[in-house]
C-alpha cells in the first residue's frame, strides 16, 4: 500500500508511540485486504470499551496509547460494563467498576466523546451519504451503511482507534462503490411488525448468507427497526451493508441481474423466533441493544402503563447518555423509573450479567444471540408486551 512521505514518518516513529503503532495496524490492514492507499475519514466509533470484553490486557493497551496520542477525528465510543454514574445500583461490583473508570479514563484522555453508545448516530456522529468512516461496533457500521449511506467497514477496536488517531483508513472493501452492490435478493412474503419480527428476520437471513449484501423487497420499516434487523444480521452473519428496496439511499444502483433469491415467510420467521428462545423462565426483562431510541423508550412507556407495576422481576433499559438526558429533560425517564431502570452507556451483553442473572427476556434479536454465549444466559424472546404481561 502506498503512503506519504508524512504517513511514512509516522510509521518511523517522528510522531511517538502511538502514532507509529496506529499506522502500522493501518498499513498492515491495507497489505492484507490490497488497499491502494490511506483515505481521509470524518469519524470514528470505536469498541473495545467494556472491562467485561478486553480485561487488564485492554486496559494496559489504551493506557499506553493515551499517554501520547490524541484523536484526529470526531470518535465516539462504544457501551462500556456499567452505567458510569449508576452502577452501583446496577450490582457491579466497586473492583470492575474502578478498571472500568479507569478505561474510560483513557480514552478521555486521548480526546474521544466517552459518550458510550451503539448508536452515535442517535447523538450527533451521523455521516451524511458518501462520507468515509471507520466505525467497529457491528450494528453501527450496519446502520451507517444502509441507512445512512456512509461508507465504512466493519473495523476491529484497534483499527478504530488507530483511525481516530491517524484520521484516515484503507481504502478497500465496502469504501469502494463496486463492492457495495447487492449478492442476493430477500423477498419478504409476510408481514414484519414488531421487533421480535424484525429479530427473527435478521437472525434467518445473516444465518444463511453470511457475509453476502442483500437486497430486501417487500419491506417496510422505520429507522428504530432498520437499526434492530442490522444489529440482528450482523450478530448471525457478517452482514455490514444491505438495502432496501424503495428505504434505503443506495438501493436503486445496488441491484445486479441474475442473483440468487430466497424467499422468507411466516414459516421462518415462526421458526427463527423458536431458535432463539432457550428459557420460559425470566428473572430480568433487557431492552435496548442496540441502544433504545426516544421513540422506542416511549413505546416500553406506553406497553408499562397498560399492563400496571406489579412485576415478578427486574427491567432494564439501556440507551445513550444523550438520550437519557433527553428524556430527564421532557419528564419521561421519571415516569420510566416507576416500572424499570433506566440505563446509560452499557447494555446487557458487555455488563456482567451472568454475576446477577441466570435468565433473560429480550425483544432484541442481536441480544437474543450473544446473551447464551458471551454472558450464559438462558434466554426468553419475544415481542416486548407478551413478555411484559408474563412478567406479572
Amino acid at each position: 500500500m502506498y503512503l506519504s512521505k508524512e504517513e511514512e514518518r509516522i510509521l518511523n516513529g517522528e510522531e511517538g508511540y502511538a502514532a507509529q503503532k496506529s499506522m502500522e495496524i493501518l498499513s498492515s490492514l491495507g497489505d492484507i485486504y490490497g488497499a491502494d492507499k490511506l483515505i481521509p475519514v470524518s469519524s470514528c466509533q470505536i469498541a473495545g470499551a467494556s472491562y467485561k470484553t478486553i480485561g487488564d490486557a485492554g486496559l494496559f493497551f489504551v493506557s499506553e496509547f493515551a499517554k501520547s496520542s490524541r484523536v484526529k477525528v470526531k470518535s465516539t465510543l462504544n457501551p462500556i460494563g456499567m452505567d458510569s454514574t449508576e452502577w452501583q445500583r446496577m450490582g457491579i461490583k466497586k473492583e470492575f467498576a474502578e478498571k472500568q473508570l479507569d478505561i474510560l479514563d483513557a480514552y478521555l484522555k486521548m480526546g474521544i466523546d466517552c459518550s458510550c453508545t451503539c448508536t452515535p448516530y442517535l447523538i450527533g456522529n451521523r455521516p451524511n451519504c458518501g462520507e468515509h468512516v471507520a466505525w467497529s461496533e457491528s450494528s453501527a457500521v450496519s446502520f451507517a451503511n444502509s441507512v445512512l449511506g456512509a461508507k465504512s467497514n466493519r473495523e476491529g477496536g484497534p483499527s478504530s482507534l488507530a483511525s481516530s488517531i491517524i484520521g484516515k483508513t484503507p481504502n478497500y472493501g465496502l469504501h469502494l462503490e463496486e463492492n457495495r452492490k447487492a449478492g442476493i435478493v430477500i423477498d419478504v412474503k409476510t408481514r414484519i411488525k414488531s421487533y421480535s419480527d424484525v429479530g427473527a428476520l435478521g437472525n434467518f437471513v445473516g444465518s444463511i448468507i453470511g457475509n453476502k449484501i442483500p437486497y430486501f423487497k417487500n419491506l417496510e420499516l422505520g429507522s428504530d427497526k432498520l437499526k434492530s434487523l442490522g444489529a440482528a444480521m450482523a450478530a448471525s452473519g457478517s452482514v455490514a451493508l444491505y438495502h432496501v428496496e424503495g428505504l434505503t439511499p443506495e438501493y436503486s444502483k445496488a441491484i445486479k441481474d441474475d442473483l440468487e433469491k430466497i424467499e422468507v415467510g411466516k414459516e421462518e420467521i415462526d421458526e427463527n423466533k423458536c431458535k432463539l428462545n432457550s428459557s420460559c423462565d425470566m428473572e430480568l426483562i433487557c431492552i435496548g441493544c442496540p441502544h433504545c431510541s426516544v421513540g422506542e423508550v416511549k413505546e416500553a412507556l406506553d406497553i408499562f402503563k397498560k399492563e400496571g407495576r406489579r412485576f415478578k422481576g427486574d427491567i432494564w433499559i439501556c440507551t445513550s447518555r444523550y438520550v437519557k438526558n433527553e428524556l430527564e429533560r421532557t419528564g419521561i425517564a421519571q415516569e420510566i423509573e416507576k416500572y424499570a431502570k433506566l440505563l446509560a452507556d452499557t447494555c446487557m451483553v458487555v455488563t456482567p450479567i451472568e454475576e446477577m442473572y441466570q435468565n433473560t427476556a429480550t425483544n432484541s434479536g442481536k441480544a437474543a444471540i450473544y446473551l447464551p454465549s458471551l454472558c450464559k444466559q438462558k434466554v426468553r424472546f419475544g415481542d416486548l408486551e407478551s413478555l411484559i404481561r408474563d412478567f406479572k
